[in-house]
């Protein structure tokens, strides 16, 4: 199947505004890419990519006093089936892990596996290793958190979702990878685009969403504590320890959001969607 992404943001500025934008698809998808993938701006200031130690594609600019739009619109090929469920995906001893994976163990800003460490060995620490036992995380977390974008709060981290059991999508996912560190399971954060494909239309704006990664066996395994879903047609932008990490832009000043606005639909055809 193929999907038809893309997003306007635009922001004001009063001065010249330095920003870091993680706003294109992860290099493992690009190979699905069905036509050309650039961000356009307006006014069309000097930009440079680079690669961030999470392996993120990262894009340098600054905002030109009075403002500027970021823009991009793409399609790209996807299976068409819902993401796999691995019973059998096992958790491995920290001494057994991958060097690389270690860094999602650690407490981070917005996840204080340290401040959770008792809570979650209580509540799951009966529960068989694995892929069972990040479920029953995933399912607690998603009973746990009511959702609401009138209860967006940038400052909010897991802990804070564990108290209040109020947020938004990555709120859940901040509780489920703090409650996962505390057991010793490397988790990650991770963002991206998420169209309503094999689901009734949802009524809301659509939106970036957040989701996790879990390291189990020999691989990343996606889970949504937000939905609580096997999903269609899910595009990774960008991952990391937390929300931090993985910002869809960052501004070093002063700057103001006055459009946002996110596309993700299945299309007919690569040909068809770029035409139009």
């Amino acid at each position: 199947m193929l999907i038809s992404c893309g997003y306007t943001i635009a922001f004001s500025a009063e001065r010249a505004t330095p920003m870091i934008a993680l706003l294109s698809i992860r290099p493992e998808r690009r190979r699905d890419l069905r036509c050309p993938h650039r961000i356009s701006l307006a006014p069309d200031v000097p930009r440079f990519d680079f690669v961030d130690g999470f392996g993120n594609v990262c894009t340098r600019l600054t905002v030109p006093a009075g403002g500027i739009e970021l823009s991009c619109d793409f399609v790209v090929e996807d299976s068409g089936k819902p993401e796999p469920v691995t019973l059998d995906a096992n958790e491995h001893p920290i001494e057994r892990l991958p060097d690389e994976v270690l860094p999602f163990l650690l407490p981070s800003r917005y996840c204080e596996s340290d401040l959770l460490g008792k809570t979650a060995w209580d509540l799951f620490g009966h529960i068989e290793p694995g892929w069972t036992r990040v479920q029953e995380i995933v399912d607690f977390t998603h009973g746990r958190i009511a959702f609401g974008y009138e209860d967006a709060n940038r400052y909010r981290t897991a802990m804070g979702a564990f108290d209040q059991r109020v947020g938004v999508c990555r709120d859940y996912a901040h509780l489920a990878i703090a409650l996962c560190r505390a057991m010793n399971i490397p988790a990650r954060y991770c963002t991206g685009y998420l169209g309503d494909i094999g689901i009734a239309p949802v009524d809301l704006p659509m939106d970036f969403s957040a989701w996790i990664e879990v390291w189990l066996g020999d691989r990343w395994h996606t889970f949504d504590p937000r939905h609580n879903r096997r999903r269609i047609g899910r595009v990774l932008m960008a991952v990391g320890r937390d929300a931090a990490d993985a910002a869809l832009t960052t501004a070093f000043g002063p700057v103001a959001l006055r459009n946002f606005e996110v596309r993700c639909e299945e299309t007919v055809s690569a040909r068809a969607r770029v035409a139009a």
